[in-house]
C-alpha cells in the first residue's frame, strides 16, 4: 500500500476505501490509521511534548490538525495542560476538563515522515486485518473449509483461504499426500489461536472429525441429525473405522451412509486419497459394540472387565491375523472407536490359561486348605478364585456342591479362616518389623497387605502416605532414550484405580489434619442436593406405613402390585 504525500483529500479517501475493500476491514479503521499517522508526522515537526490531533471527514476528506490544551487543576506538563486561573482567562465558562483547542496549518511530508507515516498505517491495517481474521475464524472450529495451495514448506502446506490463511502442518496431512501449489483442497479446522504474529489457523486433513464432517455433507441423514456418528477412529491415508446409530428405526445407518452402489463412501474415500472405510453399528452395549468394531473378524466369546475398560476377545485359529489386522491396525483402530482396550487370543490359547488358572487354584486350595486334589478341583470347578472367597461366602454355597453336606461346608470355611488369620498374622508382624506404624491402619482403605508394601517402600507414617500423589502409587510413564518406559508404583499389583489412589491419599491428609472431612468429594450430597423436590418426595412417602403407602398410591392412581411393563424396563436400562 502507497499513499502519496501529495495525494488530495478526495485521493485520500479513496485510496481509504480501497485499502479497506482490498484487506475486508472497516474504512474507519483506515481513516483512523491515516490519523494517526499524520498526528506523529506533525509532532516530530511541532515538538514530541505537544498533544496533537488530525481529524479526517469521512465525507469530505477534509483535515483538521489542532493542538489541543487540557484544562486540569494542577499543570504537570504545560505544553498540553493549562490552569483552571489560565483558562478563566481566555473563557469565563471554563471549567476542569474543558480542552481549548488551536488550529495548526497543513505540513509537508518530508521523505522520513512519510516513510514513518507509511508505517503506522500498515501497522494498524495489519492489526485489524488480523483482528478481523480472529473473530471471523474463532467460532468455525469444526467446519470444513476451501483454500487453495499456496506454498509448501518442510512438509507444512500454507492454504489461501481467500481471506485467511491456514496452515496444514505435516502431522495433520494425509500420509503420501502431495499437496502442489495452486491445488485446490479440502480441510477441516481444529483450532484458532491468537498469536503475537497473527492469527494462526490450523487445519487438518488427518483428523478423525474430518471424516465425520465429510460424511455430514455427503449423507443428508447425517446433515440433518438423523443419523449420527459417535465416534471415529482412523489411520490416515490407510484405514478408517466409523460408528453410526439412527434415531429412526426405518432408517439404516450403515446403508444410509454407504449409499447406492457405495456412491456416498465413495465419494468420502475419495477426497481422503482411498482410505478404506468400515461403517460400524454403534450399541449401548459394549460387547455387541466391540465385536461389531472388530470387523471383518469373527469372535467367538467376550470377556469384559467394566472396572478397567478392558476386554478380552476370543477368536478362532483362523481369525486371529484378521482380527489383529496388518501391523495391529484391525485391533488398534477398534480400540480407538470403542475407548476400551482390547486383548485377543486364539481359543487354544484361552483353553491353555484357563487350564493353568485352574491349576494354580487347585494347588492354592490343596495347600492353603490343607484338603486332597479332588476337593479342590471341586471347588475351583465351582467358580471360587481366592481363599477369601470361601471365608466369608454363604455355607449354603459350599454346601450344594456334589459331595458335600453342612459338616463340610463348615471345616472348609473353619479352615479358609484359619489360613487367612495366619497371613494376616504374618503380615502384621512383617508390618511391625518394618517399622509401619500402627494409625496407618486406621486410614480407611489401608489394610495389612497395603501396609507391608508401604513399608517396603519407606513409606511408614501417615504423613509419609499423605505426602505421595496417585503416580507414586500406581506408577507412571517416562521417555528414556526416545522410548516410553513404565516406572512401577508402590501398589503395583493391587489394582487400584486412579480414583481409588486418590481417595486414599486424600483420607491419609485428613488423618494427617492436613485437610478436613469437608474437603473430601461428596458424589452422594450433591446427588441429593441434584435431586432436589424428588428427594423431599421420597422423604414425606419414607414416614409413611405400609397401609399409608398404599392409601397414598391408590389415590395417585398407582397400582403398587402391577408388574412393570416392558417399555419401562427398557427406559430404566437406558437411562442407567
Amino acid at each position: 500500500m502507497n499513499i502519496g504525500v501529495s495525494a488530495n483529500k478526495t485521493e485520500m479517501l479513496a485510496i481509504a476505501r480501497a485499502v479497506a475493500h482490498e484487506k475486508s476491514i472497516d474504512e474507519n479503521i483506515v481513516i483512523e490509521a491515516i490519523e494517526e499517522a499524520i498526528e506523529k508526522a506533525a509532532r516530530s515537526r511541532y515538538g514530541a511534548e505537544h498533544d496533537i490531533r488530525a481529524k479526517i471527514d469521512p465525507k469530505t476528506g477534509e483535515l483538521a490538525l489542532t493542538r489541543c490544551m487540557t484544562v486540569v487543576e494542577e499543570v504537570e506538563n504545560d505544553s498540553q495542560q493549562m490552569s483552571l486561573a489560565d483558562a478563566k482567562k481566555i473563557d469565563k465558562a471554563a471549567e476542569l476538563g474543558t480542552v481549548f483547542t488551536d488550529a495548526l496549518p497543513p505540513i509537508e511530508f518530508g521523505r522520513v515522515a512519510s516513510l514513518t507515516a507509511k508505517q503506522v498505517i500498515t501497522q494498524k491495517v495489519r492489526e485489524a486485518e488480523r483482528a478481523r481474521q480472529y473473530e471471523e475464524y474463532k467460532d468455525r472450529i469444526g467446519e470444513i473449509v476451501n483454500g487453495i495451495v499456496k506454498r509448501v514448506e518442510y512438509g507444512n502446506a500454507i492454504i489461501d483461504l481467500g481471506r485467511a490463511e491456514g496452515v496444514i502442518r505435516r502431522n495433520d496431512g494425509i500420509p503420501r499426500e502431495n499437496l502442489q501449489n495452486g491445488e485446490r483442497v479440502r480441510a477441516y479446522i481444529y483450532d484458532v489461536r491468537e498469536e503475537v504474529r497473527g492469527p494462526q489457523i490450523f487445519l487438518s486433513r488427518a483428523h478423525p472429525d474430518f471424516m465425520a464432517a465429510l460424511f455430514s455433507q455427503e449423507v443428508p441423514e447425517v446433515y440433518e441429525g438423523i443419523i449420527e456418528i459417535p465416534s471415529v477412529a482412523r489411520d490416515p491415508g490407510s484405514r478408517a473405522k466409523i460408528a453410526v446409530i439412527s434415531n429412526d428405526s426405518s432408517i439404516d445407518p450403515v446403508g444410509a451412509c454407504v449409499g447406492m452402489r457405495g456412491s456416498r463412501v465413495q465419494a468420502v474415500v475419495s477426497e481422503l486419497a482411498g482410505e478404506k472405510i468400515d461403517i460400524i453399528p454403534w450399541s449401548p452395549d459394549p460387547a455387541t459394540f466391540i465385536v461389531n468394531a472388530l470387523q471383518p473378524a469373527e469372535v467367538a466369546k467376550v470377556v469384559l472387565d467394566e472396572d478397567n475398560s478392558r476386554i478380552e476377545v476370543v477368536v478362532p485359529d483362523d481369525q486371529l491375523s484378521l482380527a489383529i489386522g496388518r501391523r495391529g491396525q484391525n485391533v488398534r483402530l477398534a480400540s480407538q472407536l470403542t475407548g476400551w482396550s482390547i486383548d485377543i487370543l486364539t481359543e487354544v490359547e484361552e483353553s491353555e490359561r484357563r487350564q493353568k488358572e485352574f491349576a494354580e487354584r487347585t494347588e492354592l486350595f490343596m495347600s492353603a486348605l490343607d484338603v486332597d486334589e479332588v476337593i479342590a478341583q471341586l471347588l475351583a470347578t465351582e467358580g471360587f478364585t481366592d481363599v477369601e472367597e470361601i471365608a466369608y461366602v454363604d455355607l449354603g454355597e459350599i454346601a450344594v456342591i456334589e459331595g458335600f453336606d453342612d459338616d463340610t461346608a463348615v471345616e472348609i470355611q473353619a479352615r479358609a479362616k484359619d489360613h487367612l488369620d495366619k497371613i494376616a498374622a504374618e503380615r502384621d508382624a512383617k508390618r511391625t518389623e518394618l517399622g509401619v506404624e500402627d494409625a496407618l491402619l486406621d486410614v480407611e482403605g489401608v489394610d495389612l497387605q497395603m501396609a507391608v508394601a508401604f513399608g517396603e517402600n519407606d513409606v511408614k507414617t501417615v504423613d509419609d502416605l499423605a505426602g505421595l500423589t496417585p503416580d507414586d502409587l500406581r506408577g507412571w510413564f517416562e521417555t528414556k532414550n526416545g522410548e516410553r518406559v513404565r516406572e512401577p508404583g508402590i501398589l503395583d499389583g493391587f489394582e487400584v484405580s486412579a480414583e481409588d489412589a486418590e481417595m486414599l491419599i486424600l483420607r491419609a491428609r485428613v488423618a494427617a489434619g492436613w485437610i478436613s472431612e469437608d474437603d473430601l468429594p461428596q458424589p452422594e450430597a450433591e446427588a441429593e442436593e441434584d435431586s432436589g423436590d424428588e428427594g423431599d418426595a421420597d422423604d414425606e412417602f419414607a414416614g409413611m406405613d405400609l397401609d399409608a403407602l398404599e392409601a397414598e398410591a391408590a389415590a395417585l392412581g398407582v397400582d403398587l402390585d402391577a408388574e412393570p411393563d416392558a417399555a419401562d424396563e427398557d427406559g430404566e436400562d437406558k437411562a442407567g
